[in-house]
């Protein structure tokens, strides 16, 4: 049975006229943003002053969403955790260090990240006239995954390979990835013992955390978490261990890690880090993430979520990432706009991957083996791109296995769909990013993402990002996603997702516009 035996369509990524209009075409980042900190405010310690238990999550969770209605009047969703709010009183005093510090924080906002989805946006106050910018993920339909990778599942589904396989993945496509992976960083020299396969980011996460925690023993000083973040990947850490959420400022698309640097100490046992961070799209420049990483104690792993990391600068990436205490997580959930296909890899050293056999062996048996050739189709023709190869040869079909039957002709036929569809897309959605940048300025205050396809905004008029979701959504139909979900613990910045469907984002910019221009005045 032959891979690409036959011809493949090819996706046409296009946009209409009037969305390239707002923007130029895609050019290097310049400066001008304002500086985002994601620190704690006083309406956060409000609520902690205010609990009956502060070690309670669901009771903070419930103060929060009850001042949110409290303050909406007539428009409240819920009136009954309004009157809670309002027979609330304050009972202490907390500081922002306690917030910070504390287990219940974690938690608190994995709770409300639940409510936000389940209870409020696809619950109670669902609409199909709601236009959804607050999803985080590409439109599958519209900017999905190229013909060339389609074709890779076909093929699986037609040799039935879908059996049981290694727990850290077949061979073959775990040597395609540390191939690719070689080609990123100088002198790593990858290979297959380097790299697992995994079912996603957010598994590889919360697998490896306990992992690394359960095999470090008990330690003095708390995990270190670097935020904004995603309350899955942090929760998961801290349900097995002390954690310590460490806010980083941001400013023309680049994070500080001085916050990381101060609260390192000589027994932290793991640090937590997005290479680019979700909501605000800046990114650590490779120069501080080497600092990081050399002041990192002996005994300290870090694992660096790069699932982000993509539609920005193709900085060359430092030696120091193939370190042996750190670990890499990727995903195609955001690169490859494949979210619910849920496969991705590890790469680490050899040692720790050894261990992690075991560990996968046990607690989930192993990745979807039928996703194995697309990852590795996938692994290879990226390496292909990224080291400037054009034309293949023979000895581009020798790094398959012959069952694949593959020919020159038809490899380079797949390799140009690929690198055609690719290229388009990337393109495209940089366009799309640029434009809703570009629309969102005219009237609110918008951080210009360096990578990803999230815009962070303040809409005048709000300090509190529930409130504004809850506002947006019920004045203008449009969904947006609350900073304090991402650990955003100050103000009322909101996120948008910019890979949507050109005439959907145009429809909600100009409706969340309107209302902005409307005069109405909003109190926090």
């Amino acid at each position: 049975m032959e891979l690409f035996r036959h011809p493949l369509p090819q996706r046409c990524f296009s946009l209409p006229a009037e969305a390239v209009a707002p923007t130029a075409p895609a050019h290097p980042l310049t400066g001008g943003d304002p500086l985002f900190l994601p620190g704690v405010d006083d309406r956060m310690l409000d609520v902690y002053n205010r609990a009956v238990d502060p070690r309670d999550p669901f009771e903070l969770r419930d103060l929060w969403l009850g001042r949110v209605d409290a303050e909406s009047g007539d428009h409240a969703a819920r009136p009954w955790m309004a009157d809670r709010w309002r027979a609330s009183r304050v009972r202490r005093g907390t500081t922002p260090e306690e917030v910070l510090a504390s287990r219940t924080t974690v938690r608190f906002i994995k709770e409300l990240f639940n409510f936000f989805f389940r209870d409020d946006l696809y619950g109670d106050l669902r609409s199909d006239s709601h236009l959804i910018l607050s999803g985080g993920a590409v439109d599958e339909e519209e900017w999905g995954l190229p013909e060339v990778l389609k074709e890779c599942v076909r093929y699986a589904l037609e040799r039935d390979w879908y059996g049981y396989s290694d727990s850290c993945g077949r061979m073959q496509a775990r040597e395609a990835v540390a191939a690719y992976e070689s080609a990123r960083i100088p002198g790593a020299g990858y290979e297959a013992g380097n790299i697992a396969l995994t079912m996603g980011g957010t598994v590889a996460v919360s697998s490896m955390a306990d992992f690394i925690i359960s095999r470090s023993g008990p330690r003095s000083a708390p995990a270190l978490c670097a935020t904004p973040n995603y309350p899955p990947l942090v929760e998961s850490i801290a349900c097995r261990t002390d954690t310590r959420l460490v806010p980083l400022a941001a400013q023309d698309g680049r994070m500080s890690v001085e916050p990381l640097l101060t609260a390192l100490s000589p027994d932290t046992p793991l640090v937590l880090l997005q290479t680019a961070a979700n909501p605000t799209g800046a990114g650590v420049d490779e120069a501080d993430l080497v600092r990081l990483v050399n002041a990192l104690p002996p005994t300290t792993l870090i694992l660096l979520d790069e699932c982000h990391e993509w539609l920005g600068p193709a900085n060359r990436l430092s030696p120091a990432r193939a370190a042996r205490n750190v670990v890499r997580i990727s995903s195609l959930s955001k690169h490859w706009s494949a979210p619910g296909i849920k496969a991705g890899w590890v790469t680490a050293d050899s040692d720790l991957i050894t261990e992690y056999y075991e560990y996968a062996s046990t607690h989930f048996g192993g990745p979807a083996s039928f996703f194995y050739t697309l990852i590795e189709v996938l692994a290879r023709m990226e390496r292909w791109r990224i080291t400037g190869l054009r034309a293949v040869g023979t000895e581009q079909v020798r790094e398959f296995e012959d069952s694949y039957g593959l020919t020159t002709d038809r490899l380079q036929a797949a390799y140009d769909n690929y690198a055609t569809e690719r290229n388009a897309r990337e393109n495209g959605l940089l366009l799309l990013r640029e434009a809703t940048h570009a629309r969102l300025s005219e009237f609110a205050t918008a951080i210009r993402p360096h990578y990803s396809i999230n815009t962070a905004v303040t809409m005048p008029g709000w300090d509190d990002s529930y409130r504004c979701f809850r506002d947006l959504l019920r004045e203008t139909g449009v969904s947006t996603y609350p900073g304090i979900l991402n650990f955003c613990f100050s103000g009322g910045v909101v996120r948008l997702t910019s890979a949507r469907r050109w005439q959907d984002i145009d429809a909600a910019i100009s409706r969340l516009g309107a209302y902005a221009g409307s005069g109405v005045v909003r109190h926090g």
